[in-house]
C-alpha cells in the first residue's frame, strides 16, 4: 500500500513527516542521543549487519505472532516502551495506549509521563508502569501502590541513567514550564509549524510539562525538571533495594537497562521476572554497544530463567524477527511510535504498529516459520565480530 496523506508505509516515512510537522526543539528532543550519538546510531546500524537465511517453498500458509509478556497475552511481540513527558500530541500517552489496545498489545507508562496512570489504564487495561529510583523507599512504594490500585499489570524499574545530558550537536532548549516568557521564546518555532499549533488549539491546551505520576497524595504534580532534580539527589539504588521493591510489588517485575550478563544475573537474583536489554535509546553512556549486540550474551546468561526483552533501534518488522531469533521474547519501541503520533496522532501510532506487525508476518513467511516461537539463531547470518558485549 503506497503512502497517502493519512497513511505512511514505513517508520522512516513517519519520521520524515514528524520532522516536517513538529517545532524544531520538540523534534530534536525525540532524536537526541547522548554526546556524539555513537550508541544511538549503533542501535539502528547493528540490525543492518544481520542477514537472513530464507526458504522458498513449502512455506506456512498461516503465521502466528501471539505471545505473552510479563504475564499478559499480546497479539504480536511488540510492546510500547515508556517515554517521558510528551509534547508531541495533546492526548499524549492516552492516545498511544488506545492505539496499543486496538492492536492487541501492551502499553508501558513512564513515571515521568504527562498523563496519569489512571487515565492510561482506562485506555488500555494491559498497562505496565515504569519507575526510576526517585526519592526514598516510601515515595517509591507510594508510586508503585498507586499504579497497582489503578490496575497496572507489571512494574518496570529502569536503572540505566548516568545523568549526562551533554549533546555534541547542542541540546534542544526545553522550558521548565510554558509561561508567557517561554511562549514568546518558542513562538517563532510554532509559527512555522501551524498544524502543530492548530492541534493544541483544538484541544484548548498547551503542551503539559508536568509529571502527574510523580505527585505524592495531596501534592501538585511536579514539573519534569522538578522530578528530574529529585531523581538526581536520590542516592543510587543497590541490588538489595531492587530486591526490596520486587518483594513489595509481588507481581510481574522487570529490570530495564541491562547490557551486561552479570547485571542480568543480579536482576534474576533480586527476583526479576523479566529483563530488558536496553541502553536507554542511546541516551545513557555513549559508546555502549547496540542493544541487539548485547542480547545474545544476556540470553545465554538468564534466558532459561526469565523473559528477555529487547529495547533499542527497532524500525522494521524484520528487526523484531532478528531480535526474537536471537532469544528475545518481545521488543519494546520508543521513537518509532512517537514519530507515528507526531505524523498523525493516534492513527499514526496504529499505523506504526501495523507496519511492524505486517513486517513480522512477511519475514516469517520468507524464513518458512509458522510462528514467532519457531525462530532460531540459524535463521540469521550474524557476522563473527557482531557481538561486542561481555560473553561471561
Amino acid at each position: 500500500m503506497a503512502s497517502t496523506r493519512e497513511w505512511f508505509e514505513s517508520v522512516a516515512e513517519a519520521q520524515r513527516r514528524a520532522r516536517k510537522r513538529l517545532p524544531k526543539s520538540v523534534y530534536l528532543a525525540l532524536v537526541a542521543g547522548s554526546e556524539q550519538g555513537v550508541t544511538l546510531e549503533d542501535n539502528v546500524q547493528a540490525f543492518r549487519e544481520i542477514g537472513f537465511r530464507p526458504h522458498i517453498a513449502d512455506l506456512p500458509r498461516h503465521r502466528e505472532q501471539a505471545t505473552s509478556v510479563l504475564g499478559q497475552e499480546i497479539a504480536f511481540p511488540v510492546v510500547i516502551s515508556p517515554t517521558g513527558v510528551q509534547a508531541v500530541s495533546p492526548e499524549g500517552e492516552v492516545a498511544v495506549a488506545r492505539a496499543a489496545a486496538a492492536a492487541g498489545t501492551a502499553m508501558s507508562l513512564s513515571s515521568f509521563a504527562s498523563r496519569s496512570v489512571e487515565d492510561v489504564v482506562a485506555a488500555n487495561p494491559v498497562t505496565f508502569f515504569q519507575t526510576y529510583w526517585v526519592g526514598g523507599r516510601d515515595r517509591i512504594l507510594q508510586r508503585a501502590e498507586r499504579a497497582r490500585a489503578a490496575g497496572a499489570k507489571a512494574l518496570i524499574v529502569t536503572l540505566d541513567w548516568t545523568f549526562a545530558t551533554r549533546r555534541d550537536w547542542g541540546s534542544p532548549p526545553i522550558p521548565e514550564r510554558l509561561d508567557v516568557r517561554a511562549l514568546l521564546r518558542f513562538a517563532p518555532e510554532g509559527l512555522v509549524r501551524p498544524r502543530y499549533l492548530l492541534e493544541w488549539a483544538r484541544h484548548r491546551a498547551l503542551p503539559d510539562l508536568t509529571t502527574p505520576n510523580m505527585a505524592a497524595p495531596g501534592e501538585d504534580a511536579p514539573t519534569f525538571f522538578g522530578a528530574y532534580g529529585e531523581w538526581m539527589q536520590t542516592p543510587l539504588p543497590t541490588w538489595d533495594d531492587i530486591a526490596w521493591l520486587r518483594e513489595q510489588w509481588g507481581g510481574p517485575f522487570a529490570v530495564k537497562g541491562i547490557m551486561h550478563p552479570d547485571d542480568a544475573r543480579r536482576a534474576v537474583d533480586a527476583g526479576a521476572t523479566a529483563v530488558s536489554v536496553s541502553n536507554h535509546g542511546g541516551n545513557n553512556l555513549d559508546g555502549t554497544p547496540a542493544s541487539i549486540r548485547a542480547l545474545p550474551a544476556v540470553v545465554d546468561a538468564v534466558g532459561e530463567q526469565v523473559e528477555v526483552l529487547l529495547d533499542g533501534g527497532v524500525r522494521r518488522g524484520s528487526d523484531v524477527v532478528k531480535a526474537l531469533a536471537l532469544g528475545a521474547r518481545a521488543v519494546l519501541i520508543g521513537r518509532a511510535y512517537l514519530w507515528g503520533m507526531a505524523a498523525n496522532g493516534e492513527a499514526g501510532v496504529a499505523n506504526v504498529l501495523q507496519i511492524l506487525r505486517s513486517g513480522i508476518d512477511e519475514t516469517l513467511l520468507g524464513l518458512g516459520r509458522a510462528s514467532v516461537h519457531d525462530l532460531r539463531p540459524e535463521d540469521l547470518i550474524v557476522p563473527p565480530d557482531f557481538t561486542r558485549s561481555p560473553q561471561k
